[in-house]
């Protein structure tokens, strides 16, 4: 039975190939996800443990928020304590330091990096030691105006040695090039810009604080261990700050980027490369369903001459296998271009990773090459089941052939599990209940899936009446033949709708997230004109960008919007700081207890459902704890509803100004005086905003602003999903050219009546359109209504119909169905027409 698969798979070699090529590409896809993963934790472990290599021990502010990310937000420390470190036994070298934000601007005067690589300022350190950066070309910096950049950034911006920039901290200051430096050999931390002044020119303009430091970095005598000089100068600091060996410190950072954004990334990737494999394994289904039943004859002639029906099933298992074992093994070798293709990918879309050599882990060739072959073998299972179930007598018959008829059962099973699953889906929304929203969404799928068949009769009557108008004999003929065996009609349409589904569905939630963030701001909004950076930028306002603007005879108030991380009620909370009593004004939203107005120094306004969760009203107090370990004794002062731009907690601006290490806005608005037009508030306010790197655009141009990064997420998901597609379309193909080998008779016949060479190809054409469209037009529908739900369901949103990206979604999958007929259109024209009328 081995030798008998062996020949099986050599004699249909051809056939096999597509079956190869959709186990590769889903294979190569998974292994490049996982390559990519491994490489970005690896080149981030490196990097890390790079920047921490020479320091033994950091001294730093006990009291850290937002612990989850890459150097939770932490307070200064004193200057003072870097003498009491030095001088402790075992010290070779101890020297404060300062890390916060810094906006370095380019030649051209365009902000360098963003899109998550952050934008950092701070010291250069003088001991080579304890400093990762090394000086290539100019000199440390030696005035508080000059500054060494890394030479990523100088590359980036056309910066060089002697060069005059502006460098935005986030207070704009002039400063000169005087050094370029590397991290180590590489042009930088990742992707992340880095300027560093001398420790007092970086107290002036990052900070803002002489006399503290962000941090003091140890570097150990040689034979003392850092654990041990960790101690000592433990022995010696005060209350509130503490003392970790730097590579505590590296596996901090190491262990904040894997739980949070390469898992993230990790996810995200991987559920498109589940995708691609499950249109994979559908397809693989439906080529082997085919040839299966095309073989019913060399299957019932081995039942005949003694094989066993599980001898049956173990061959055509053991066939699936074999190609799953060399299909994978293809796929495991194009997954480390995949892995280079989705860098790049990211790259061109403006979100760059780290650098860096190729990762490959055996547990990503096992876990890539074990699913690529388990996913063959599980593909080939049922055709496999229904192949021992050939009876010997079908030896007798000339041809064989799949089931056609649509069994009521199957009909009655596949609503009622589409009707579980539209009511699962719907309820599991509504309720925030993600496992029981994607249960049921699985469910709806596979009713839809059941229900295909039954569907594609009707179906492919109504598709073939425009094509009719065209070419009526063509269209006729099509139309019988996707009508002549629904169900392998429906399972070659199921790769396709399963992919169109999945962009139909972003495309919606896309585009209805959009509408929900555009009516916020509309609604929101109540200010004339918006000062802001991107929102993907990275980009920050300096809190004297307000007061600049309310000098303005122009400008009747500029409230700026900003905030942070702090500890509220035992866990870390995203605060918004802004002057209370002018917000109002600029803002739209439902005062619903206390007031605003004659806000005092430690008040504080919440949302109705945060003071719901805790149990406030007016006049509750709240303690909040910053960055830094200061906690302050606020009070309740007003509670309101129906704020969609506000944070849950708004604290004043001279509040939250007084703990936090760098002040920064992310938003101001501006009201004109009452007289002065938009367009002139607007030139006037201009300036200053470039000045600071921000831009001015009216809430309608805000908004739609702030939704751009949508745009780019979704077409990183367009690229992503095209391999689903391109399997389906595959499948297609390959189905049809299955279709042509077992009706080469029909087609002899057509063509010895008269039928010409083109008709042939138009009558293929015309049938993948139609496969093709009803594919399309079901998955449309599916992705349709779960994109209703998932946007405007779950969380009550605006539900925006894109018909533009649909329609065009519609073309596509039309308009592919004409590709995927090209090579067996032209494979069944050329038939000779005596062999073909000659076949069995």
């Amino acid at each position: 039975m081995v030798r008998m698969s062996l020949q099986s798979i050599w004699h249909r070699r051809r056939r096999v190939v597509s079956i190869c090529v959709a186990v590769t590409l889903g294979v190569a896809f998974l292994m490049g996800t996982l390559v990519l993963g491994d490489t970005l934790k690896t080149n981030f472990d490196r990097l890390f443990t790079e920047t921490s290599a020479g320091t033994s021990v950091v001294v730093r502010n006990a009291t850290g928020v937002q612990r989850e990310a890459i150097d939770a937000d932490r307070g200064l420390v004193d200057e003072s304590l870097v003498a009491r470190v030095a001088a402790v036994p075992g010290v070779a070298a101890a020297q404060g330091q300062i890390t916060g934000y810094g906006s370095l601007l380019g030649r051209n005067g365009d902000a360098i990096g963003g899109n998550g690589p952050p934008r950092q300022a701070g010291s250069w350190i003088t001991v080579p030691s304890l400093n990762p950066y090394r000086l290539v070309e100019g000199r440390a910096p030696a005035a508080d105006n000059e500054v060494v950049i890394n030479r990523g950034a100088a590359t980036k911006g056309d910066l060089h040695v002697g060069d005059v920039t502006a460098l935005q901290t986030p207070q704009p200051v002039r400063v000169h090039v005087v050094g370029i430096a590397t991290f180590g050999n590489a042009d930088g931390f990742g992707q992340a810009t880095f300027a560093a002044f001398t420790l007092h020119g970086a107290q002036v303009n990052v900070t803002g604080r002489p006399g503290v430091v962000s941090s003091i970095v140890v570097a150990a005598r040689p034979g003392v261990s850092a654990n041990v000089l960790r101690d000592r100068i433990r022995a010696v600091l005060p209350s509130g700050v503490q003392a970790i060996t730097g590579h505590q410190l590296a596996q901090e950072r190491i262990d904040s980027v894997s739980s949070g954004f390469l898992d993230l990334l990790r996810a995200f990737l991987v559920v498109f490369a589940g995708i691609a494999l499950v249109v994979a394994t559908l397809s693989i289904n439906n080529t082997f369903s085919i040839t299966v039943a095309q073989r019913t004859r060399e299957l019932a002639l081995l039942r005949a001459v003694g094989a066993s029906r599980r001898q049956i099933r173990a061959s055509v298992s053991l066939e699936a296998a074999l190609i799953g074992v060399a299909a994978s093994a293809v796929g495991l070798g194009a997954g480390l271009a995949v892995a280079g293709l989705l860098k790049g990918m990211f790259d061109a879309f403006g979100f760059a990773l780290p650098a860096g050599g190729l990762t490959v882990r055996p547990t990503s060739l096992l876990i890539a090459g074990g699913v690529g072959v388990l996913a063959t073998v599980v593909a080939s299972q049922l055709p496999a089941r229904r192949a021992s179930a050939v009876a010997p007598i079908e030896a007798l018959r000339e041809s064989g052939s799949e089931p056609r008829d649509v069994p009521r059962r199957r009909v009655a099973a596949g609503a009622a599990v589409g009707a579980v699953g539209v009511a699962a889906t719907i309820a599991g929304a509504a309720a925030g209940t993600v496992a029981l929203a994607g249960l049921g969404a699985l469910a709806l799928v596979i009713g839809v899936l059941m229900l295909a068949p039954a569907l594609v009769v009707p179906g492919a009557r109504v598709l073939a009446a425009p094509l009719a108008r065209v070419a009526r004999v063509s269209a006729g003929l099509a139309g019988q033949n996707a009508r002549r065996n629904p169900r392998r009609t429906a399972a070659t349409a199921t790769a396709l709708i399963v992919g169109v589904a999945v962009v139909s569905l972003f495309t919606l939630f896309t585009a209805s997230l959009k509408a929900t963030l555009n009516d916020q701001v509309q609604t929101g909004v109540r200010s004339d004109l918006v000062v802001s950076t991107p929102s993907f930028g990275g980009g920050r306002l300096s809190p004297s960008l307000v007061d600049d603007l309310e000098r303005l005879p122009t400008v009747a108030r500029a409230v700026g919007l900003g905030g942070g991380p702090v500890r509220l009620a035992g866990r870390d909370t995203m605060v918004m700081a802004t002057d209370l009593a002018q917000l109002p004004h600029v803002m739209q939203f439902d005062t619903v207890a206390g007031s605003f107005d004659g806000m005092p120094p430690n008040g504080i306004a919440v949302s109705k459902s945060e003071a719901s969760d805790h149990g406030w009203r007016v006049g509750s107090p709240v303690d909040i704890t910053f960055a830094g370990g200061a906690t302050e004794a606020t009070t309740v002062r007003a509670v309101y509803d129906k704020a969609d731009l506000l944070s849950d907690v708004v604290l004043p601006t001279s509040l939250w100004s007084a703990h936090a290490v760098q002040p920064t806005d992310s938003l101001v608005l501006v009201d004109a005086r009452a007289g002065v037009s938009t367009g002139r508030l607007r030139a006037a306010i201009t300036p200053l905003a470039t000045r600071d790197g921000g831009s001015v655009e009216d809430p309608a141009q805000y908004a739609s602003t702030s939704s751009s990064g949508l745009d780019t997420l979704l077409g990183i998901v367009y690229v992503m999903l095209a391999l689903a597609v391109l399997i389906a379309l595959l499948g297609i193909a390959n189905t049809l050219s299955l279709s042509v080998y077992e009706r080469r008779r029909e087609l002899g016949l057509l063509r010895a009546v008269g039928q010409t060479r083109k008709q042939v190809r138009a009558v293929l054409r015309s049938e993948a359109v139609i496969v093709s469209t009803f594919g399309t037009a079901l998955g449309l529908a599916l992705g349709g209504f779960l994109g209703w739900v998932f946007a405007t369901v779950s969380g009550g949103g605006t539900f925006a119909l894109p018909v533009v990206p649909l329609v065009v979604i519609a073309v596509i999958g039309a308009l592919a169905g004409v590709l995927a007929a090209l090579r067996p259109a032209r494979r069944a024209a050329k038939l000779p027409v005596l062999d073909a009328i000659a076949a069995p």
